[in-house]
């Protein structure tokens, strides 16, 4: 008997030995943002936080792409709120879509909650940011996650050799980064392509994306999050008070007089960024060219992986509205 149970004890020792050398690294995740315009995006950086409390991702950091007053004192709130009021906060300096807050809803949460950022000018520049964080990290091994416009990406592509890093911005991308996911792009029902307004928003970034990336990239279109719809679960969860995510979406769909819920764009960017594409999305292959006005015409090649759906828009909403509600 005394020798069944140490073969016994050898097993479980060796089963626990093996789950934790399987175990997966959290994805190095920098988050890039326009928020203010729409809460989608605080809900997807709610999302994200979520993620790092299970310890799926890391996030290194949160950067804006839109150089409106309230956008790092926005994201400065989500994170402080979330107990990592120390992430790296970066944002554009260069000239670049500034897209209010219409709603209102981030002045609201930005006076009602604490945060160290209380300006844009307390944040990095965002392709010092950019730089700094890449060239620490392991080759192939970061995550950037877009779900705004591009406008980021030309200075960092663009940029030199630095303090951080003897590396181009292009060479210290293909070196450094995994893969770009972005909420970009929609594909209408002749399969052509579309108008959305990340890429239309600002449209000579797009067009060097799509023309220069070196890494592979994932998009989540118009036509994805426009099927999910989140917002009214977590304004109903009596169990939540005093948080920023809940009142930011509360502010933004009583300024609409919205009661059903908001479109879930950003959200699927960061689901796909942290678990794939499976098992909630496939996908198909193809490229982009950008028109004058905005739109992105499908052509002929294999570079972008476009998320279609796998599961229903219900399953997926679920997965989304219990991660931000965490």
């Amino acid at each position: 008997m005394k020798m069944k149970l140490y073969y016994l004890a050898l097993i479980l020792l060796a089963g626990c030995g093996g789950n934790h050398m399987t175990k997966e690294a959290p994805v190095a995740i920098i988050f890039d943002t326009d928020i203010a315009p729409d809460y989608d995006d605080v809900g997807a950086l709610a999302m994200l936080h979520a993620f790092a409390d299970k310890g799926e991702a890391k996030i290194l950091a949160t950067i804006s792409s839109n150089a409106a007053e309230t956008t790092v004192p926005t994201i400065s709130v989500i994170n402080t709120y979330f107990k990592r009021q120390d992430i790296p906060v970066g944002v554009i300096k260069l000239d670049s879509p500034n897209l209010f807050c219409e709603r209102l809803w981030a002045q609201k949460i930005v006076k009602e909650y604490p945060h160290n950022f209380k300006s844009n000018n307390d944040a990095q520049d965002a392709v010092s940011v950019y730089r700094k964080l890449l060239a620490s990290q392991p080759d192939h091994s970061v995550t950037i996650v877009t779900v705004g416009t591009f406008s980021n990406m030309p200075g960092l592509l663009d940029s030199k050799a630095d303090e951080f890093s003897e590396l181009t911005g292009r060479q210290l991308v293909e070196v450094k980064v995994k893969q770009l996911v972005s909420m970009a792009g929609a594909v209408d029902s002749t399969g052509k392509g579309g108008n959305e307004f990340n890429i239309r928003a600002d449209i000579p970034a797009a067009r060097k994306v799509f023309s220069e990336w070196p890494t592979p990239i994932t998009l989540t279109g118009l036509e994805i999050g426009i099927r999910i719809i989140t917002g009214m679960t977590l304004i109903n969860n009596n169990n939540i008070q005093n948080s920023p995510v809940k009142d930011a979406y509360y502010h933004a769909m009583s300024y609409d007089g919205n009661n059903e819920g908001r479109y879930s764009w950003d959200q699927t960017a960061v689901l796909i960024a942290v678990r794939g594409l499976q098992p909630y999305f496939n996908y198909r292959e193809l490229d982009f060219i950008i028109e004058d006005d905005g739109t992105n015409r499908v052509v002929p090649g294999r570079k972008i992986k476009y998320a279609t759906f796998n599961q229903t828009p219900g399953e997926i909403t679920k997965v989304i509205e219990e991660l931000m509600m965490k």
